[in-house]
Formats: structure tokens, C-alpha cells, sequence
């Protein structure tokens, strides 16, 4: 069964990424942890460009779950894009959701996958309400 991304879901960051050698495992193509990575780098990259890198001293997002379908084998040399959306806008938490393609053959999905984020004060370790200034960027 493979999931459906969400309609109403938001387009909010776009980035490319090489596939690197190290990402290989011996079967030849890119292993399967390596996609987890690349998702996030992805999200961590559009956090830095919205003014919300983690930081563990305040408040910011924290992983609850994270999935991924592996949709065709990604293989050394390339260049991956990914595409990154939102979707779900709670009170203290949204979805995420990330495709992954390569660059040499656009339109063909290789993964897609995404996580349930939640916001939280890392000091007093509880959920919080997601700010008002990322609410309006991600709405």
C-alpha cells in the first residue's frame, strides 16, 4: 500500500542535493536510511531560510514520526531535487511532506515520504503553539 500525498498540501521549499558515493550501500543503489537524511536536510534547509533553525535553548520543531516509500532505486552519480510541503496546520503541530527526483529526470518520483512535527519548548519539554509569523507562512 503506498500513501497518497494530501491534496491540500503546500508547496513551501525546493532544493538540490548530489547523491554522493558514501550514499551506496553493496546492493548498488542509495540505502534506505540514506532517504531519512535527505529529508532532512531538506527540512532543515527550509527551517534556516524561514528564520526558525533548531534551536535548543527556545522553542522549535521536534520529529514524532517520519515515513518513506521507496518508489525507484536512486543510484550513484546524480543530483537529487527535493521538494518540501506542509500540510495540516494544528494548534502545536503540522505534516510535512518531501519528494525526491532527479534532476536528470524530472517528473519521476523516486521516494516521497514526510513527518509529523510538532512544536515544542525544549526547556520545559512540552508541546507549545506553533508562532504566529511560521503560521502565516505555512497557512
Amino acid at each position: 500500500m503506498r500513501f497518497e500525498l494530501p491534496s491540500e498540501m503546500k508547496l513551501v521549499y525546493e532544493t538540490t542535493m548530489p547523491i554522493l558515493w558514501a550514499d551506496m550501500d553493496v546492493m548498488g543503489h542509495v540505502n534506505n536510511v540514506t532517504y531519512f537524511r535527505y529529508f532532512e536536510n531538506a527540512r532543515i534547509e527550509w527551517l534556516h531560510s524561514v528564520g526558525a533553525p533548531p534551536n535548543s535553548s527556545g522553542d522549535g520543531p521536534v520529529i514524532v514520526n517520519a515515513f518513506c516509500n521507496f518508489l525507484k532505486q536512486l543510484e550513484y552519480p546524480g543530483n537529487l531535487r527535493l521538494k518540501h510541503y506542509v500540510a495540516g496546520l494544528g494548534r502545536t503541530n503540522f505534516e510535512t511532506f518531501l519528494t525526491i527526483e532527479r534532476t536528470d529526470t524530472p517528473g519521476i518520483i523516486h521516494a516521497n515520504g514526510g513527518a509529523t512535527t510538532v512544536w515544542v519548548n525544549f526547556k520545559n519539554q512540552e508541546s507549545v503553539e506553533i508562532p504566529q509569523w511560521l503560521r502565516a507562512l505555512i497557512e
